[in-house]
């Protein structure tokens, strides 16, 4: 798909989200570069908002909905153990569960940090949890971070002492369907500004590394084709801590681009034995991302040795850099000099996800840019009524 020409990739109905799956190393550049220039106006911004609560901890909110949502999902066992505990804690709660439930979620005794994750900054809920989380919360605070300037939760944003905003790269506002590069984005963002286990060296080091991984990924397309094209009707996405998380977005994928026509299921390594392991037959791909740290990795490794040994698969599929331990099956490896964390892992590791959905979504004769055919499911959610909250 990546070496097609542009007229080739129209006819395919695929040409924006090609495209915009394949900038995604330089947009992950560009958010460094934009966190950097922000970064002094978001340590003061968090300083006054830690202020606020001298006695007890801020607690942090994630969220968003949908793949804004798994942002928050996949960021957050890596920030229980690399941000700041003493100040914060740490959860992620999707907007779609904030306004349907806040008395679950929001507090008015807490100080509230609420990050907002959101491409249009458009969708109905994650307004609603914004206004929902001033009125129950006097101690409310906002970081937004969206790929829209001109979206309702920019727009909210500007002028409000008690929200910061942190927009993305322009070019991440995806114009396709699905969202990919303001996925990732947004995701490594959020780990730039709530990571301290990292200095700004650090991280822009790590930030280049991984580039460099998806570039490589991105000339091997064919290796991902070659897998893709065999006899699948389904695809299982599994792994551990923060690319738990990930495994979600990664099934997404397949089921938006695809309107369906492939059957997905994510879960964690070790929760799969416990029933979701049924899903399996001769025609599905078991797809790992394989955790770094050598004690979760064996977990990791363990199911896919199981799997691929039950021969209850069509492919079992390792993604993963190379460890001291490694996958005796076939792994799509993600070639560095480096071992990188495994939150920071999960964008390299999703690029190979999108570009599975990708193709899968055109060798199931779908659009990709306009997947859903019959315009039931929308770019930006529709039908939704919010209600008066007393």
């Amino acid at each position: 798909m990546f070496e097609l020409s542009k007229d080739k990739l129209e006819a395919l109905g695929a040409e924006i989200t090609t495209r915009e799956i394949r900038q995604q190393p330089e947009l992950w550049q560009e958010a460094l570069e934009l966190y950097t220039a922000a970064q002094e106006k978001i340590t003061a911004f968090l300083d006054k908002v830690r202020e606020t609560s001298p006695n007890k901890r801020v607690k942090v909110i994630f969220t968003g909905a949908g793949t804004s949502q798994y942002v928050g999902d996949t960021i957050l066992p890596y920030l229980k153990a690399n941000g700041d505990r003493s100040r914060y804690i740490f959860e992620s709660v999707g907007t779609t569960d904030l306004v349907s439930v806040p008395f679950h979620h929001l507090f008015a005794d807490e100080t509230l940090l609420l990050v907002s994750f959101a491409r249009s900054g458009n969708s109905p809920e994650s307004v609603a949890a914004v206004e929902l989380a001033n009125q129950i919360v006097p101690n409310a605070f906002h970081l937004t971070i969206t790929c829209a300037p001109e979206g309702q939760l920019a727009k909210r944003a500007e002028g409000d002492e008690h929200n910061c905003l942190l927009l993305m790269p322009s070019r991440s506002n995806d114009a396709g369907f699905a969202m990919t590069g303001s996925f990732t984005c947004m995701l490594l963002s959020a780990l730039l500004v709530f990571d301290e286990s990292k200095d700004l060296a650090t991280k822009t080091a790590v930030v280049k590394e991984i580039a460099r991984m998806a570039d490589d990924i991105a000339s091997r397309e064919e290796d991902i084709k070659a897998i893709v094209d065999l006899d699948i009707e389904r695809i299982v996405y599994l792994g551990s801590g923060p690319l738990t998380g990930l495994t979600r977005e990664a099934q997404l994928k397949v089921l938006e681009l695809t309107a369906g026509k492939l059957s997905t299921m994510f879960d964690s390594s070790m929760g799969f034995r416990h029933g979701p392991k049924s899903f399996v037959n001769e025609k599905t791909l078991v797809v790992d991302f394989v955790n770094n740290n050598p004690y979760t990795r064996d977990y990791d490794l363990d199911l896919l040795e199981e799997v691929y040994g039950d021969k209850i698969a069509l492919k079992t599929l390792a993604v993963a850099q190379r460890g001291e331990r490694n996958f005796s099956g076939d792994t799509f490896e993600l070639i560095s000099d480096q071992l990188i964390d495994d939150a920071y892992l999960a964008l390299p590791m999703v690029f190979v996800a999108q570009i599975i959905s990708l193709l899968s979504s055109v060798k199931v004769d779908n659009t990709p840019d306009t997947p859903s055919a019959t315009g039931t499911v929308n770019r930006v959610v529709k039908g939704v009524i919010i209600h008066d909250y007393n």
